[in-house]
């Protein structure tokens, strides 16, 4: 049984520094301490947002605070699963909890095709940061070819309800796409009646 309590602790962090601050930069410096923390933990992910799809990687929404200030996504990547070229519009955390993947950064040359600026491999603890202002295209991969990745994004807006854009490879060619989200349930953060019933026992 997974103890949910750092995904919580997490969520209530990330919702007061979203509620006191709106810099960008002091956003990615505190957030990314947040996520370090929570993802230097490997047993708070709940089964159900861990499991892989055979057809296609996964983007499970976490949590989205309700005034859409910020998301928190599991993404689970398959052996061999990658994103096409894409971008976000916001800023964004990506930390590593499972396994590695590989992200593939790229510009948008003045000919209009994506020229790739290199590569950052992420393993177990590691965070990175994209934004409009630092860098906001890139291809993800799963580094493993024979075991699922897991990370952990947190996003400055809801990230299923943006609209953004993949780049066709050879001409830069943007298309707007939503990526909506892999799950219909939540986990239940706000159930603490067990750990209530063992304090009182």
């Amino acid at each position: 049984m997974t103890s949910i309590v750092p995904l919580r602790e997490f969520v209530a962090d990330m919702t007061e520094l979203v509620s006191l601050e709106h810099q960008e930069a002091v956003l990615l410096t505190k957030g990314t301490e947040l996520l370090t923390q929570l993802v230097s933990d490997d047993d708070w992910l709940p089964d159900p947002y861990a499991e892989p799809d055979p057809n296609s990687y996964r983007q499970n929404l976490l949590w989205c605070d309700p005034l859409e200030r910020f998301s928190l996504v599991s993404f689970v990547w398959g052996p061999g699963q990658t994103t096409p070229i894409h971008d976000h519009t916001v800023w964004g955390l990506i930390g590593m909890l499972r396994g590695s993947e590989v992200g593939e950064n790229f510009s948008i040359g003045s000919d209009g095709t994506p020229t790739k600026t290199g590569d950052e491999v992420l393993t177990p603890g590691m965070v990175s940061a994209v934004s409009p202002s630092l860098g906001d295209i890139h291809k993800v991969s799963n580094a493993l070819a024979d075991k699922p990745s897991i990370s952990i994004h947190v996003y400055g807006a809801n990230i299923g309800a943006v609209r953004r854009h993949v780049y066709e490879p050879n001409t830069g060619t943007p298309k707007d796409f939503v990526s909506g989200y892999s799950n219909e349930a939540v986990p239940n953060l706000f159930d603490r009646s067990a750990e209530i019933r063992d304090a009182n026992s």
